[in-house]
């Protein structure tokens, strides 16, 4: 028996959204169509793939199929490579909210020759590990968290140490200090630019240095942040050493300098890469 490749991808697609509607939209079929090439792939297999009432779901053999068929679609995209004289390519999915990892990875890229990135979808660390778990993407790059439940299969490594500054106005009670440790921010406000629930490195931050007053607010982009820092002359946040502002005009940028050692990881930040175990 051959396999039809686009019959493949059509279930892989479905078995990812679970639904016939996304899944042909993400293909740019219609769900019609999209209906008809998983039950083509059924009859040639001789199996039923999806239950289809009460809502859509893999059936034993499907799950059973799926791992396979992400292999097969795999190998039939490096075969395409190799034809067109390309190089090896490698998914990557990146997540961060105050950090930009895409600018580690863009030095790092200039150094691999004549590897291939292919950037994925994924913006948070939740939905990368679920990537990575269902092969759809190669590795994850980002700020460290703690790997959640139900990643058994994943690993991380840490790759850098990212230095970070305090950034605060000019008219802050600390802007004439030349470098500032932790424990100084105590009594000060920590400006989020999002619920702080959703900010792993802040919110470790806060929690490790003892930083009880934060305020959130939406995350406007950097203008909004720096105009609400040289608004309110109690606030701070904490900022990439290496990531200019557009605007410093009423701010100071001061290091943030030798924290005490704590329970909760590397510091001042780190960026770890995570993968499949079964990735060499």
């Amino acid at each position: 028996m051959d396999l039809d490749l686009a019959l493949v991808r059509a279930f892989t697609v479905t078995a990812e959204h679970l639904h016939f509607g996304r899944a042909a939209g993400q293909l740019g079929t219609s769900q019609q169509a999209l209906s008809k090439r998983v039950a083509r792939l059924e009859t040639l297999l001789s199996v039923r793939l999806f239950e289809r009432e009460g809502g859509v779901r893999l059936t034993e053999e499907g799950e059973r199929f799926l791992p396979a068929a992400r292999e097969a679609l795999s190998a039939g995209d490096k075969a395409i490579a190799v034809l067109r004289g390309v190089g090896p390519s490698i998914r990557l999915d990146v997540w961060g909210h105050l950090f930009a990892p895409m600018r580690t990875v863009a030095q790092a890229v200039e150094g691999l020759g004549g590897v291939r990135l292919e950037p994925g979808p994924g913006r948070d660390w939740p939905s990368v590990a679920q990537a990575l778990l269902r092969g759809d993407t190669d590795l994850g790059f980002g700020r460290v968290h703690p790997l959640p439940g139900g990643t058994a299969g994943l690993t991380q490594r840490l790759v850098r140490l990212e230095p970070v500054d305090v950034l605060l106005s000019t008219s802050h009670p600390l802007a004439s200090a030349a470098e500032l440790r932790p424990s100084a921010l105590r009594t000060s406000t920590l400006f989020c630019p999002a619920e702080l629930s959703r900010l792993d490195f802040l919110h470790r931050f806060a929690d490790a240095f003892a930083v009880q007053r934060h305020q959130d607010g939406p995350n406007l982009g950097l203008d909004h942040l720096a105009a609400h820092l040289r608004a309110d002359p109690d606030c701070f946040t904490l900022f990439p050493a290496d990531a200019p502002l557009p605007d410093h005009a009423g701010l100071r940028s001061i290091p943030l300098v030798a924290p005490p050692r704590c329970t909760h990881g590397p510091w001042p930040g780190a960026r770890p890469t995570a993968t499949p175990t079964s990735t060499p």
